[in-house]
């Protein structure tokens, strides 16, 4: 009791805090070893900063650092250990109390001889738990896997991580916390995604990301009621591949807080978000189904400019949160957001359920060689008039912009690799092209993108498509940029299309402030940055989309062609009187208040 009252004595009380949560509440577990050593020396600056210095004692009166390597271990958290762990006897029991005991007295051994005898009796108490489990029936592989894992060795990461095995935590923790890597599974030759996917994982999607997998894993590791928080990529919201983990979410936990942070919120690489989150309980001592409401928040810039804190701002802002249906995404909407998008979602009809189709653009596998520059077309057309025939003007992305379109000139060679009853081109029969494309050819031969021989495009169905009327528009876009075209242009792969009925009718619906607002706010799948989006073929297709009353189509297109034309005499013409025109139809026909349209237009 002296010694200890000496302690606190000379440091700060919350020296001793410390000291007892890192030692009886605290663990960690990295895949990198690096990592595990780093966290160890924060720990031990934490420490230290509560320790008084007097220089009349030795080492000027710094206690002595505890050995943390129980504590924190490097291992693959996603990766369990093959077999029943709970495989239980009481000599089990009884060496496992004596382990524990062990690293309890390592922990705060001084000298270099102390700690390896704890060290050798910890591997001897392994080894015979080991043995003792492989008696009841664990595997031989895994008992050995068991005994050789040395949590001394800190330079060497484990191949799995079992909380009970490393840290004796067999009821789960009361708090998981981390920030999990953003890799994509099926990125490197999607080496990654067949490591994982036969591990198990409710969350695994071909097409997802890791950080998915580590929410679920996170879930497991819980205590009944024990609670998750973590700041990950916030794609999973709305991303196609996080369908199966907003399912898991809804069916496994009890959503507390969430927080959808902007760009430039924290300096990271991706959009983020922080999730706290709750284990639900199952079985006997279940209270119940999961609630279906929590508080949300969507930190904006404003937050960065304020004096608040996070915790604070979030609070002042936080909003309610009905629990989407188990896959559906996760949009953070106010109470009139709300009932905006309830309109929406009453009147329209959505985009699949149109007379339509949705197409991308033209896959030439090699841009380089059969998207040329109008001089080039020129010179091709000069060496061999017939080459005309089979060079289109082409459209790309950023081509195309809200009612007009910036041709940039450049042309397709269109040696497609026929369609119906239209046969392939013979590149042989037009030599200049032929010529053009076999400065290329150990790139064309090569590519994954291409037709019967090298110099074809490869297949396309609706190929003909291209030379009739169609709606384009880019697939990644700062705004709603849809145009009408005649059949002039060809698109590449950074365009989609649209064909079938009603076009130019659609071209206004899709480019009125209320539909750009309402993909945007809560069908789209990809936010991107400040202002970046996409129209993805899947979420486009979920828009409900009113069907405007045949005796007013004549109207609504009138008002269309005049910005189609006047865009086409001049593209920087004002046509904002015309759109506006266009924006109250669109207003009228899903009924929205001056409140709602306030709103809709403040969020634009």
């Amino acid at each position: 009791l002296a010694s200890i009252n000496e302690a606190f004595e000379r440091n700060e009380l919350d020296y001793g805090r410390k000291l007892y949560l890192i030692e009886n509440c605290i663990y960690g577990v990295d895949i990198q070893p690096i990592a595990t050593q780093i966290a160890k020396l924060r720990f031990f600056i934490s420490l230290i900063v509560e320790q008084r210095l007097d220089d009349t004692q030795p080492n000027r009166g710094v206690r002595p650092l505890p050995n943390l390597e129980t504590k924190f271990v490097a291992a693959n958290t996603l990766l369990g250990i093959a077999g029943q762990l709970s495989l239980r006897s009481p000599d089990i029991t009884e060496k496992e109390r004596q382990l524990a005991a062990v690293r309890r007295r390592h922990f705060t051994a001084r000298t270099p001889r102390t700690k390896s005898r704890y060290r050798q009796q910890d591997a001897r108490l392994r080894r015979e738990i080991s043995a003792l489990r492989a008696d009841l029936g664990l595997p031989s592989g895994t008992a050995q896997e068991l005994a050789a894992w040395d949590p001394y060795n800190q330079n060497v990461s484990a191949a799995f991580f079992d909380a009970e095995w490393m840290f004796g935590i067999s009821e789960g923790f009361d708090v998981v916390i981390g920030n999990p890597p953003y890799i994509q599974l099926q990125k490197g030759g999607g080496a990654l995604g067949r490591l994982y996917q036969d591990a198990g994982f409710e969350t695994f999607a071909r097409t997802g990301d890791i950080y998915c997998l580590f929410y679920e894993r996170g879930v497991e590791l819980l205590a009944s009621d024990g609670h998750l928080c973590y700041i990950t990529s916030n794609k999973w919201m709305r991303a196609g591949y996080g369908k199966s983990l907003r399912r898991f979410f809804v069916e496994n936990v009890h959503p507390i807080r969430l927080l959808d942070l902007g760009p430039d919120i924290f300096d990271a690489t991706v959009d983020t978000n922080i999730l706290l989150c709750s284990r639900a309980p199952t079985g006997p001592v279940a209270r119940g189904p999961v609630p279906r409401e929590a508080i949300a928040c969507t930190v904006t810039e404003k937050y960065k400019h304020s004096a608040t804190s996070l915790a604070a701002y979030a609070e002042e802002n936080g909003v309610r949160f009905p629990l989407p249906e188990p896959g559906a995404q996760w949009v953070i909407l106010s109470d009139i957001e709300r009932q905006i998008q309830a309109k929406i979602e009453a009147v329209g009809t959505p985009l699949k359920e149109w007379d339509i189709s949705i197409s991308y653009g033209l896959k030439t596998g090699y841009n380089a060689a059969f998207v040329i520059d109008n001089q080039t077309k020129e010179a091709l057309i000069a060496a061999d008039p017939k080459s005309a025939e089979i060079i289109k003007p082409v459209l790309r992305g950023r081509d195309i912009k809200r009612y007009h379109v910036n041709w940039a000139k450049l042309w397709l060679i269109d040696t497609h690799n026929g369609y119906g009853d239209v046969p392939a081109i013979d590149v042989n029969d037009y030599r200049a092209v032929k010529a053009h494309l076999d400065a290329f050819y150990p790139q064309l031969e090569k590519r994954r993108d291409k037709g019967n021989t090298p110099y074809n495009l490869r297949n396309c169905a609706y190929h003909a498509a291209f030379e009739d009327a169609k709606v384009v528009y880019p697939e990644t876009a700062h705004a709603a940029n849809f145009f009408y075209d005649d059949g002039e242009y060809f698109i590449e792969k950074t365009c989609f299309m649209i064909t079938g009925s009603d076009l130019k009718i659609l071209v206004g619906l899709l480019s009125s402030t209320l539909l750009t607002f309402a993909y945007k706010r809560f069908y789209c799948g990809t936010v991107l940055g400040k202002r970046g989006y996409q129209y993805n073929k899947h979420a486009l297709e979920m828009l409900p989309v009113v069907q405007i009353p045949e005796a007013e189509q004549a109207a609504f297109t009138a008002l269309v062609d005049q910005i189609l034309a006047a865009k086409k005499a001049d593209s920087d013409a004002d046509t904002s009187d015309l759109e506006k025109a266009v924006d109250t139809c669109v207003y009228t026909l899903y009924e929205l208040t001056s409140a709602e349209i306030a709103v809709v237009e403040a969020g634009s």
